[in-house]
């Protein structure tokens, strides 16, 4: 029952953060302000001293870069789903059965 709920939490986090990543980058969100104009990233450039970083995160590259890891997240969790029961043995420590390719000659 334990490792059905950690696999279950596990792909909760992974759908979640996956949805936050591919979104957040894009839209702005009522007091949150736009993506490379917030209250955290002008925090952190003026305890830092360093400009640049402001530059960095505010640029559709590093956008990208962020939306790329939510997609990475939202494939892992789908993966967990799709292999549910394989995901939950290995979480017991029971052996699973991996298929064997045969190597064409």
């Amino acid at each position: 029952m334990v490792a059905k709920l950690t696999v279950i939490f596990f792909i909760i986090v992974c759908l979640e953060a996956g949805i936050a990543l591919t979104l957040l980058p894009w839209m702005s969100f009522g007091g949150l302000g736009d993506w490379g104009d917030n209250y955290l990233l002008a925090l952190a450039v003026e305890t830092t001293g360093l400009p640049v970083i402001k530059t960095a995160v505010a640029s559709s590259w590093f956008r990208g870069a962020v939306t790329g890891l939510g997609v990475l997240n939202l494939f892992i969790a789908f993966w967990e789903i799709i292999n549910f029961n394989k995901s939950v043995k290995m979480v017991e420590g029971e052996p699973v059965k991996v298929k064997k390719v045969k190597k064409k000659q």
